[in-house]
């Protein structure tokens, strides 16, 4: 319990690219699978040892496009074309409610994610749940994530090369204390 009575169920990571989020979010998952996680991580698309986009995977292993330099889309995070509507149907295969289901994996809410209103509202109905939830979020960013990270019931984790290993028995802990 926080000072203001409050549990801080969602436990948010953010750090720079490339420092190790998505490989958190996933060790936690496995570690986690007596609370039947549902949600999703990303996987870098490489072609010729070059990004060329993202792709999505369930932790039930299903798999989708989230974005990619060579697709055709209005939406568009720099370089890369956001497939929306492959996002949309994406979640829609995903139990995020399931009763069975005490633990929710979101990687990550970022610019891409944020361009799909469903993702959006989805996103509040999950972090305004019971259900406990861990999630990546941009390092920096305005609007949403920015209002995400002002929530009172968030604990916001930064991940760094120094303390990665620490941080993944740190959010293991509490998960555990407060399930």
């Amino acid at each position: 319990m926080t000072q203001s009575g409050l549990i801080k169920k969602n436990l948010l990571v953010t750090g720079l690219p490339g420092v190790g989020k998505t490989i958190l979010i996933k060790k936690l998952a496995e570690a986690l699978k007596s609370l039947h996680p549902a949600g999703f991580y990303t996987e870098e698309i490489r072609e010729g040892g070059e990004r060329k986009g993202f792709d999505l995977v369930s932790l039930e292993g299903k798999r989708g496009l989230l974005s990619h330099r060579g697709i055709r889309s209005p939406h568009r995070v720099g370089q890369y074309k956001v497939d929306v509507r492959g996002f949309e149907d994406f979640l829609d295969s995903i139990s995020f409610f399931n009763p069975v289901a005490r633990l929710i994996i979101i990687d990550e809410i970022g610019k891409m994610e944020c361009l799909c209103d469903q993702f959006i509202k989805l996103l509040e109905k999950i972090l305004d749940s019971d259900k406990c939830v861990i999630a990546t979020i941009a390092l920096k960013g305005t609007g949403l994530i920015e209002k995400i990270k002002k929530r009172q019931d968030i604990r916001l984790f930064e991940i760094t090369q120094k303390n990665r290993d620490a941080l993944f028995s740190e959010i293991l802990k509490e998960v555990k204390t407060g399930n």
